[in-house]
């Protein structure tokens, strides 16, 4: 007898672990008598089970012929039903545990990662079988009928005016063929073929058919194998090798400037990897960054590459899983869900931009990619690579450390770009400056005289400006009042092409004449003189429009721009097959991009992310701002880089016109030290909202009074707040939070989640606790 640990999908804390549920005799033995093989079958399937006189769906993280401890295993109940077949192994169970405790998320939240993609946490009773099933959303295999013909059909003579019947085995008479393509070649086809069907002449199967995936254009997405690889490649490959031979879960972060070949070694340590018949994953931050690396790696792999990102249809995006499930694929590439892939004998993982923000997710399970990464490899026994031109502060201060978490942290640099391409040289404009001698316009003058340039010479220019939209905001010019979000508590965004304002926070929006009411006046004084402030992405589109030749290609990437599935490749093809074009967008443009055309990289507005109040604010404006500069100077032709800001001095925008990241680290990483911020600590965030105000004030203040009793006396914890969270509305929800501080080896997520299950929240308070918070707005 088989018994299974099943984690209920029921979305409360209090169901906090597994439950045993005895596995029926006809499931297990379905699976043969290797007790190996049985709970390799279990494991990581998805069931129907009965609990507390109702229906649930559970997923079985353990199987053991052996009863369960304490239990007596004639009272277990049975599962009742499969209702999906194994997604996971062992390991990854064991790592869904990890996620658990680790991020204070609920056991069913951890494991929806791991399942295949469209598998909803719905059943519903087929009125025909009786049975339970699982509600897909048309996710899963796309089988696709076809016809041919049988053994019989030499001898079988159609009717003499059976003319659609002459049809069809004329076309079956060249081979199979999807019975689709017959009914679109010869109309009324599909009744013709059920007629010879039953009559033994054609036989009728179905097969498999994988959803294609678009092609990407981009003269990019190749990669040529290079003549010679640089010292710094070398060296990089060589500690990457050694990781994987020691097989710890050692991690080796790649610290190398823009266009310094981290791609190459990425596809030389594949390539070793696969041939010690192993397989890899490799993330992505961006979307936008996908089919550029998917066409790079598929040069190299073809067909043993899988794509996993969000913009791919629940179909394709099985498709894909499924690939990697049955070892078809052995080398998956996407974006931050794609670490729960079910590839075969994981050996190499690596992490493209790893200081990216994007691999934190924020709804639940609240993990770090890097982090579970660096876990995962540790259990697979797997090597981790972690690859920027601007590492996080986090990885840096580990590869000084020497190790973290039983693993080793070795940092290789790779200082240099291969041939002749040199690092851009980097101009900062004083805006403020500018403005005093009499320049009104967005653009400065040296940019000016450098976007004339590029025109002449029929190059290339990439633009910065994190702020879609045409303007800021609106504001009076009597009273001074800026038109808010009724439901949030931010400021409208002006979009001048829709002529509308709109919030960036919920995504509602309003035409400018009905806000707030029919005509285009103060809705705090009724003055019609509303003026527009502030910058964004479509009012610098216009103005380049204006500035620049009609052979010039404008290209727009943003939020606005990227809705629709295929945007992004879309506009990248746009820009790379013009003669002469400039790119214009937010930080989705930034980094990973490899245009050699591109001489010349601007910042428009440098101050953007560098007041934000997050302590964070310095290293992510120095990370954009040098990313964004290794987009100029890749080709052979020698790059320039534009800064604009009005803080000219600070710190992060001297490193990057200096190229010197050591100093800026070492001055923030003191700043940290003293403030007892990560890398010196763990930093979590636990955030509470609702619609009543009092009732999330009163939580607030009960939560952090319930955590500092559990901390009681240890060393290093601190608790701040409660305190109004910088974005206080969303939605019409009131926000509040509670930061705390713990120790680098503490084990917060355990010690958080036990202090908020004391609290009784009122209905319509939510609360939600973010281990190594990113997002403190």
């Amino acid at each position: 007898m088989w018994f299974a640990d099943v984690a209920l999908d029921i979305p409360t804390r209090a169901l906090d672990g597994c439950f045993s549920y005895a596995v029926p005799p006809e499931v297990a033995a379905s699976f043969g008598e290797d007790p190996d093989a049985v709970r390799s079958g279990l494991v990581g399937m998805t069931v129907l089970v009965p609990f507390s006189g109702r229906k649930a769906i559970g997923y079985i993280l353990g199987a053991s012929e052996e009863p369960p401890r304490g239990l007596d295993a004639g009272k277990l109940k049975m599962f009742e039903q499969v209702l999906a077949p194994s997604a996971f192994d062992e390991v990854s169970a064991g790592l869904i545990r990890w996620i658990k405790e680790g991020y204070a998320s609920t056991l069913a939240d951890a494991v929806h990662p791991f399942l295949a993609p469209g598998q909803s946490v719905r059943v519903r009773k087929n009125d025909q079988t009786g049975h339970w099933e699982l509600v897909q959303h048309a996710a899963g295999p796309r089988d696709v009928r076809w016809a041919e013909l049988a053994p019989d059909a030499a001898d079988f003579v159609p009717r003499a005016n059976a003319s659609k019947q002459k049809g069809v085995l004329k076309a079956l008479s060249e081979g199979p063929c999807r019975v689709a393509e017959l009914e679109a070649l010869l109309p009324g086809a599909s009744s013709a073929i059920r007629t010879l069907a039953s009559k033994g002449v054609v036989r009728i199967f179905q097969e498999r058919e994988l959803r294609e995936l678009e092609e990407t254009t981009l003269s990019s997405a190749s990669a040529k194998r290079p003549e010679h690889l640089t010292e710094g490649q070398k060296k990089a490959l060589s500690a990457i090798a050694a990781a994987q031979a020691k097989g710890a879960g050692d991690v080796v972060l790649i610290d190398g400037v823009t266009g310094s070949g981290k791609t190459e070694v990425y596809l030389e340590a594949i390539e070793k990897t696969l041939a010690e018949g192993h397989s890899a994953i490799v993330l992505v931050p961006e979307i936008s960054l996908t089919a550029q690396t998917v066409g790079r790696f598929r040069s190299r792999f073809g067909d043993k590459v899988a794509v996993l990102h969000s913009r791919l249809s629940q179909g394709e995006r099985y498709d894909q899983w499924d690939l990697a499930r049955k070892g078809i694929a052995q080398v998956v590439v996407g974006a931050r869900s794609a670490l729960f892939a079910p590839v075969h004998d994981l050996g190499l993982l690596i992490i493209d931009e790893e200081h990216e923000a994007s691999y934190k997710q924020d709804s639940a399970p609240r993990y770090h990619a890097r982090e579970v990464a660096a876990e995962l490899a540790k259990r697979r026994g797997a090597a981790l690579v972690l690859g920027s031109a601007t590492p996080s502060l986090e990885s840096l201060w580990r590869c000084r450390e020497g190790s973290f978490r039983g693993a080793q942290w070795t940092r290789v640099e790779m200082p240099e770009r291969p041939g002749i391409a040199e690092l851009p040289a980097v101009q900062i404009v004083d805006m403020a400056s500018q403005f005093s001698h009499g320049n009104k316009s967005i653009f400065s003058e040296p940019l000016q005289e450098a976007l004339d340039q590029v025109v002449e010479k029929k190059q290339k220019a990439v633009l910065l400006l994190n702020r879609r939209g045409f303007a800021n905001f609106l504001m009076c010019r009597e009273c001074g009042c800026v038109p808010e979000c009724p439901h949030c508590a931010t400021a409208l965004t002006y979009h001048e092409r829709t002529h509308s304002l709109m919030c960036h926070s919920c995504g509602r929006s309003w035409p400018i004449k009905a806000y707030p009411d029919p005509t285009t006046r103060c809705p705090n004084c009724g003055s019609r003189y509303l003026a527009q402030f502030g910058v964004g992405t479509q009012r610098v589109e216009d103005e380049l429009r204006a500035l620049l030749p009609d052979n010039v290609t404008v290209v727009r990437m943003d939020a606005d721009t990227t809705k629709a599935k295929g945007a992004h490749e879309a506009l990248l093809e746009e820009f790379d097959n013009a003669e002469c074009a400039v790119l214009v967008g937010t930080q989705m443009i930034a980094k990973g991009l490899d245009f050699p055309e591109v001489t010349l990289a601007a910042v428009i507005n440098a101050d953007t992310t560098l007041k934000l109040p997050d302590f964070r604010a310095a290293e992510r404006t120095y990370d954009l701002l040098e990313q964004v500069a290794g987009r100029a100077g890749r080709g052979e032709d020698p790059g320039k880089v534009i800064i604009q800001t009005y803080w000219a001095t600070h710190p992060a925008i001297e490193a990057v016109r200096t190229h010197d990241k050591e100093t800026f680290v070492e001055c923030e990483l003191e700043a940290r030290s003293e403030a007892h911020y990560p890398p010196f600590s763990r930093l979590s965030n636990i955030v509470l909202w609702g619609k009543d105000a009092r009732q999330v004030r009163e939580l607030s203040i009960e939560c952090a009074e319930a955590v500092r009793k559990k901390i009681g006396s240890r060393s290093g914890w601190e608790v701040l707040g409660p305190a109004d969270c910088v974005k206080a509305k969303v939605e019409d929800r009131y926000r509040r939070h509670v930061l705390v501080k713990s120790p680098v080896e503490a084990d917060a997520g355990r010690l958080l989640a036990d202090a908020v299950a004391s609290l009784r929240k009122p209905h319509g308070v939510s609360l939600a606790i973010d281990i190594d918070a990113y997002d403190l707005l």
